[in-house]
């Protein structure tokens, strides 16, 4: 295999364990409707997640702001990559009136890339995790961040809101990162989330989330594990790659459920306080499972 390269393997039937049923229920309605009331984005649809389905009949989703339109073309995202246009000033308003309305007790807002702008956004952040607090006393707040460029200034100010989990993806091994996500750089990912855990300490959890079948190998994807707890990363998803578009990064391996326990286990000899591994996890999955007012509970 050639270092830069990603072993492209023939194209292979999906595997019986990703044909899952499409979960519907009155709820899935009545979010569809009440984000388009609020003109709301969701990283649900935008990435074309494929638990949206699940999510929103249980009347939850992953907010995305900064408009749908991202200035990184990562080969495995299905958002857009287009000229963003300019922030909504209320954005952060209505996504606190949709947690408000969804009675939410803890919620995942993520945004696209927005290196256009001089601050990468870091305020339009602040501003949306505190209009959220307002709203939802006593809410967990979790931010699935981009790198922020691993700019200061940028970071504090999320940070500055004082969100309760900090995420930020790694996404793949060291050898491939230059592949799938050419604008974004392994070690600075690494650096970010290290710096967040130096600057906040307890106060805050830190998470990341890598996809597997993209060609890496176990003695990479365990690298990358220490690589994430040597930045003192709290938390791990493991989830399959899913090929969005024929445009995109193809499938190289489905991964067996049983190897994904495997890499649970592993991950968690490593110290990682809790850690989701299976085909279908993604960053925000069913986030709620892991919460500081569920570890208070059980400290209790």
């Amino acid at each position: 295999m050639i270092d830069s390269e990603i072993e492209v393997k023939p194209r292979v039937k999906k595997p019986e364990w990703l044909k899952l049923p499409l979960p519907t229920a009155p709820a899935f309605n009545e979010t569809r409707t009440m984000l388009e009331d609020l003109r709301l984005h969701t990283v649900c649809e935008s990435a074309k997640c494929p638990n949206h389905w699940e999510c929103w009949s249980k009347g939850t989703a992953t907010f995305m702001i900064g408009g749908d339109r991202c200035t990184r073309a990562c080969r495995f995202c299905a958002v857009s990559t287009l000229r963003p246009k300019p922030l909504e000033a209320d954005e952060p308003e209505r996504v606190a009136e949709a947690t408000k309305r969804m009675g939410l007790k803890h919620v995942v807002i993520t945004a696209v890339a927005r290196d256009d702008l001089d601050d990468g956004a870091s305020e339009h952040w602040r501003r949306t995790i505190e209009a959220v607090r307002r709203e939802n006393p006593g809410i967990v707040i979790e931010v699935l961040t981009p790198d922020f460029n691993d700019r200061d200034e940028q970071i504090d100010l999320v940070l500055s809101a004082r969100p309760e989990i900090f995420n930020h993806n790694l996404e793949t091994v060291k050898r491939l990162s230059p592949r799938v996500r050419h604008r974004a750089k392994y070690e600075r990912s690494l650096a970010v989330l290290g710096k967040v855990k130096q600057r906040m300490g307890d106060a805050i959890y830190t998470k990341s989330g890598m996809m597997l079948g993209l060609g890496e190998s176990e003695t990479e994807l365990f690298a990358a594990m220490e690589d994430l707890r040597k930045s003192n990363c709290d938390i791990l998803t493991l989830g399959q790659y899913l090929q969005p578009t024929r445009e995109h990064l193809p499938v190289a391996e489905y991964v067996t459920p049983e190897k994904f326990s495997e890499f649970k286990r592993v991950a968690e000899g490593l110290g990682f306080v809790h850690v989701a591994s299976g085909p279908m996890v993604r960053s925000s999955y069913h986030a709620e499972e892991f919460s500081p007012l569920t570890q208070q509970a059980k400290a209790g």
